[in-house]
C-alpha cells in the first residue's frame, strides 16, 4: 500500500508541474525567437551558440504567420516575402500550431512558453528550446535598435 501512495504522489507531482497553457499565453509567442537547443527522440541533443536564421511570430486571435528571419549587426532584422500561416488550437489540454503553406501542411506541439523561452515539439518527437531574441548591435554607436 505505501508503494501505491508513493508512485501516486510522484505522478501527481510531475502532472502538477507541467504548464498548463492559456490562451491569454498566446501573446507570448509573438516576436523574434532563437533556438538554442534541439533535443532529439533518443535523448541526444545539439545545442546552438549562434543562429544565422530566428523565427518571427506574428499571432493574433489564434492566428498569424511564422517567418525565418536574420539578424543584422545594426539590430534590425531582414525578412523575404515567404511566411507559413500558423492556428493555433487548444484540444485536452494541449496547444497545437497548425502550419500551411501552398506547398504543405504541417502541425507541431506547443510544450511552455514564458516571456523568455518556449518549447516545441514536432510530429518526429524533436524538442526545439527557444529563447526571446534581442536585437543585436555590434557597432556600439549607441543608437536606439528596432
Amino acid at each position: 500500500m505505501k508503494n501505491v501512495l508513493k508512485f501516486l504522489f510522484i505522478g501527481l507531482f510531475f502532472v502538477s508541474c507541467q504548464q498548463k497553457i492559456t490562451p491569454e499565453d498566446i501573446n507570448k509567442l509573438n516576436g523574434y525567437w532563437e533556438i538554442e537547443k534541439v533535443i532529439f527522440k533518443d535523448g541526444d541533443d545539439k545545442e546552438f551558440k549562434m543562429n544565422e536564421n530566428f523565427d518571427f511570430f506574428k499571432i493574433a486571435n489564434n492566428t498569424g504567420i511564422r517567418r525565418k528571419v536574420r539578424p543584422q549587426f545594426d539590430g534590425t532584422f531582414l525578412m523575404n516575402e515567404d511566411y507559413e500561416k500558423v492556428k493555433v488550437r487548444f484540444e485536452n489540454d494541449q496547444v497545437f500550431l497548425d502550419y500551411t503553406t501552398d506547398y504543405a501542411k504541417w502541425t507541431e506541439e506547443l510544450i511552455s512558453i514564458s516571456e523568455d523561452e518556449m518549447l516545441i515539439k514536432n510530429d518526429q518527437n524533436k524538442e526545439y528550446q527557444y529563447k526571446k531574441a534581442r536585437p543585436i548591435n555590434l557597432l556600439g554607436d549607441g543608437e536606439k535598435t528596432k
